[in-house]
């Protein structure tokens, strides 16, 4: 067996690596982190500007997520302030593709989901508009 027919043929058992890639992305902003890092490093108020929504904890506790699973690399810069910034390992950068191709299906077809989720608010409040 090759190894994609090995994926397709696994049930996604609690450690199985498809479910761990799967929970790496499931959380909403390791891969909008991943992919504000796509262009080099950043220090984390530069990062927050160009994300935007993300709190200064959130996106520390994500980038410390992210750090612990080998995605990103934090470096410390010696100097007064002391300076801070974060950038892409070889395996976050794997990551890349898949999260861009599944920004294409988003822009593809969010608007079907978002008419999808329209229905179903209207149906459990009949008073709703549509």
């Amino acid at each position: 067996m090759t190894v994609d027919q090995d994926f397709i043929h696994q049930d996604f058992i609690a450690d199985c690596r498809a479910r761990l890639a799967f929970d790496l992305l499931a959380n909403t902003w390791n891969p909008v982190v991943i992919w504000a890092l796509r262009e080099g490093p950043e220090r984390p108020g530069r990062l927050r500007e160009r994300i935007g929504g993300v709190s200064a904890k959130v996106l520390t506790e994500t980038l410390r997520r992210l750090e612990y699973n080998g995605l990103v690399e934090r470096r410390a810069h010696p100097g007064a302030p002391p300076r801070v910034d974060y950038e892409l390992t070889e395996l976050g950068r794997s990551l890349l593709p898949p999260i861009e191709a599944f920004g294409a299906w988003a822009f593809e077809h969010g608007d079907e989901v978002m008419a999808a989720q329209e229905r179903g608010e209207s149906e459990r409040d009949p008073g709703a508009v549509p």
